[in-house]
C-alpha cells in the first residue's frame, strides 16, 4: 500500500573586473570586492558596475546575476532608464559635439550590453517606454558610426520575434490548462482511457518528457524572482503568481493536472483487476521517467497514486506488484529535505554535463521543490544588510541555481512527438477531488464510519446524476469547469 500524501556556464561566478568609478556611500574598495566579486554594496554602486565605459565592460556572470536579482529592489524599466542616463552622462552624449574616438570604443560595449539584456530577459522590454530608452541612447552614438543604428535595428527585430514566440507559447499553454472536470463517472461513449491511447510505458514516459520540456522552455529566468516580489510574508513558501509569471503558473498547473489524471485513470475502471493493471502501468511509466531524468513527471505520478482515493483501494493494491513502486517512493522520499532525490538529481546533472547523446542531457527537476529552494534564496537576496547594502553573494547563489535551470530547459527533446498522446494528456477530462472519492467508494465500499459519512454526503450532493442503485444517468454527468 502506498503512503497517503497531502494534496550554467553562463552564471558560474568568475573573477569580476573592478568598477569603473570609485565606491560611493563610504564604501571601501577592499570591503566591496571579495575574491574579485562584490560581496555587498549599495544598489547605486551595483548599478554603476553594470554600466560599460570606453575601457570597461562587466563580466557576463555579473550582468546575468545583477539583472536577475536587482528586480527585487528596482523595476527593470527603471533600471534601464538609470543605466541609459549614466551612459549619456558619463560619455557626455548630450553634448553638441561628441568625442568620436571615445564613442567608437564605447559604442560596441553598450550594444553588447543591450544585446545580452534583450536576449536573456526579453520580457523586460515589453513596455514601449523601454524601447524608447534603447532608441534614445543608441541614437546619440549613431552619428559616430552608422553601423550602430543598423545593429540596433537588428537587435530590436530579434527582440520582437522573441517576444512574439513567447507570447504564442504562453497563450497555447494557458489553453491547455482548462480541462473539463467532472465529479461522477461518465459513460464509456464519452470517456477514453489512457491505455487505449498508449499502452507502452516507455512511449508514455517519452511523451511526458516532451510535454515537460515544451512547458519549461517558455519559463523566463526572471519569473523565479518575480513570483516572490511584493509577496505576502505570511504566505509561507508559496509563490505569488501575477501577469509576469504566467508560464511559471502554467507549469505548476500542469503538475497538478498530471497528478489528477493519474488518479482519474486508476479510479475509472470498474474491475479491480483493471485498476491494478493501470497502477502497474503507471509504475513502469514512473520508473522510465526516473531513468530519463524526468523527475517532475515521476513525482506527479507518485503523488497521483498516493492520493487518498487511490491509496484506500486495498483490494486493488493487493493485486499489484509493488516492489518497483516502493523503490521509486524511496527515491522521492521527502525525509531529510528530499535527500535521496537530491542525490539522484546531482547524478543526472553530472550525466548531463558529460553526455554524448541528447537523451543523456535531460534533467527535469521536481519543480515544486525547485521553487521552494529558490524562495529561500530570494529571501536572502531581498533582505538588506544592517548597513543598507545589498548582499551580492546571495545574488550569486540565486543566479547559479537559476542558471543551472536555464541549461536544463534548453535541451532539445530527443523523442519524436506523438500528437494523439500529448493531446490526450492535455485535454482528457479529470475527476475533481470529490469525484475521485465518489469513484473510489463505488469501486471499493467505504470501510469505516468516516468514509461512510463522506460517501453519503457526496451522494446527496450529486444525487441528480445517480439512480437509487448508484448507476449513471445519461446526460447528467458533466458539471462544467471547476
Amino acid at each position: 500500500m502506498p503512503r497517503t500524501l497531502s494534496t550554467s556556464n553562463m552564471v558560474t561566478p568568475g573573477r569580476l573586473s573592478p568598477p569603473p568609478t570609485e565606491p560611493t556611500d563610504g564604501e571601501q574598495a577592499g570591503q566591496l570586492f571579495l575574491d574579485g566579486a562584490p560581496s555587498s554594496a549599495s544598489l547605486d554602486t551595483l548599478i554603476q558596475h553594470l554600466v560599460p565605459t570606453a575601457d570597461y565592460y562587466p563580466e557576463k556572470a555579473y550582468i546575468f546575476t545583477f539583472l536577475l536579482s536587482s528586480r527585487l529592489f528596482i523595476e527593470p524599466r527603471e533600471l534601464l532608464a538609470r543605466v541609459c542616463h549614466l551612459c549619456i552622462e558619463q560619455q557626455q552624449l548630450d553634448k553638441p559635439v561628441l568625442d568620436k574616438a571615445r564613442v567608437r570604443k564605447f559604442g560596441p560595449k553598450l550594444l553588447q550590453l543591450l544585446a545580452e539584456w534583450t536576449e536573456t530577459f526579453p520580457r523586460d522590454f515589453q513596455e514601449e517606454s523601454t524601447i524608447g530608452h534603447l532608441k534614445d541612447v543608441v541614437g546619440r552614438i549613431a552619428p559616430c558610426d552608422e553601423a550602430y543604428r543598423k545593429r540596433m535595428h537588428q537587435l530590436l527585430q530579434a527582440l520582437h520575434q522573441k517576444l512574439a514566440v513567447l507570447g504564442q507559447g504562453s497563450e497555447g499553454l494557458a489553453g491547455a490548462d482548462k480541462p473539463i472536470s467532472y465529479r461522477t463517472k461518465p459513460p464509456a461513449s464519452i470517456h477514453r482511457e489512457l491505455l487505449g491511447i498508449c499502452s507502452d510505458p516507455y512511449t508514455l514516459a517519452q511523451q511526458l518528457t516532451h510535454v515537460e520540456l515544451e512547458r519549461l522552455r517558455h519559463i523566463g529566468p526572471e519569473e523565479f524572482v518575480q513570483a516572490f516580489v511584493n509577496k505576502d510574508p505570511l504566505a509561507s513558501t508559496k509563490p505569488c503568481f501575477n501577469d509576469k509569471t504566467n508560464n511559471l503558473e502554467a507549469y505548476v498547473k500542469w503538475f497538478n493536472r498530471l497528478c489528477y489524471l493519474v488518479a482519474t485513470e486508476i479510479c475509472m475502471p470498474a474491475k479491480k483487476k483493471q485498476r491494478a493493471q493501470v497502477i502497474e502501468f503507471f509504475i513502469d511509466v514512473a520508473r522510465e521517467c526516473f531513468n530519463i531524468g524526468n523527475f517532475n513527471s515521476l513525482m506527479a505520478i507518485i503523488s497521483g497514486m498516493n492520493m487518498s482515493p487511490v491509496s484506500r483501494l486495498k483490494k486493488t493494491w493487493a493485486k499489484v506488484k509493488t516492489a518497483k513502486f516502493f523503490i521509486l517512493e524511496h527515491q522521492m522520499d521527502p525525509t531529510g529535505n528530499f535527500c535521496n532525490y537530491r542525490t539522484a538529481l546531482r547524478g543526472a546533472a553530472h550525466r548531463s554535463l558529460t553526455a554524448h547523446s541528447s537523451r543523456e542531457k535531460i534533467v527535469i527537476p521536481f519543480f515544486s521543490l525547485l521553487i521552494k529552494d529558490i524562495y529561500f534564496l530570494n529571501e536572502g537576496c531581498a533582505n538588506r544588510l544592517p548597513n543598507g547594502h545589498v548582499n551580492f553573494e546571495k545574488f550569486l547563489e540565486l543566479a547559479k541555481q537559476v542558471g543551472e535551470f536555464i541549461t536544463w530547459k534548453q535541451v532539445e527533446c530527443p523523442f519524436e512527438q506523438d500528437p494523439s498522446i500529448t493531446h490526450y494528456l492535455y485535454t482528457a477530462p479529470i475527476f475533481s477531488e470529490d469525484g475521485l472519492y465518489l469513484a473510489s467508494y463505488e469501486s471499493e465500499s467505504p470501510e469505516n464510519q468516516t468514509e461512510k459519512e463522506r460517501w453519503k454526503s457526496l451522494r446527496s450532493v450529486f444525487e441528480p446524476g445517480w439512480g437509487m442503485g448508484g448507476e449513471w444517468r445519461e446526460g447528467l454527468g458533466y458539471l462544467g469547469d471547476d
